[in-house]
């Protein structure tokens, strides 16, 4: 099928969203499984105008996605958890903050999800290279806070400090 310039970009940041996508050519067969034709020259075109960065996972492979979306637009849950799960290797928590470590370029592809999350007693995040800050709102510990983001991370009980 042939789409708009906008709904194919829109089909491309939503494939990034829920696939591990390592490469150009990897996103042309995830959409032409989805009946969208097009060339490796325009999804790196694409890619481009999306914003779209290569990040480092959990592992050391390289993977696409996009740093930040339109502030008003807040991230699923399962977003929230895969993103987590995906690049948080540690968190510990000081005060009303969480301290959260990724893997090296990372750390914005977090905060984004954080801040578009809705999640309760998130004020917002303060991101580095692969290391973040989420700022707990009064009310709530970074105890707390970081309790919860270590179970949607997958790191509960595994020393997550």
């Amino acid at each position: 099928m042939t789409l708009s310039k906008a709904q194919r970009q829109h089909r491309i940041a939503r494939l990034l969203e829920h696939h591990t996508v390592t490469s150009q050519a990897l996103l042309v067969e995830l959409l032409a499984a989805d009946g969208v034709a097009a060339t490796q020259a325009t999804v790196s075109r694409d890619l481009e105008d999306l914003g779209a960065v290569k990040v480092r996972m959990r592992g050391g492979e390289a993977a696409y996605a996009i740093p930040e979306l339109p502030s008003e637009q807040l991230a699923p849950h399962e977003h929230l958890r895969r993103v987590l799960g995906e690049w948080v290797v540690e968190v510990a928590p000081s005060g009303n903050l969480v301290l959260l470590r990724t893997p090296p370029g990372s750390a914005h592809v977090v905060a984004s999800a954080l801040d578009r999350s809705g999640l309760d007693g998130v004020l917002g995040t303060v991101a580095g290279d692969d290391t973040l800050l989420v700022v707990v709102a009064e009310g709530r510990t970074g105890a707390s806070m970081a309790e919860e983001l270590a179970e949607l991370a997958g790191l509960a009980g595994e020393g997550s400090r």
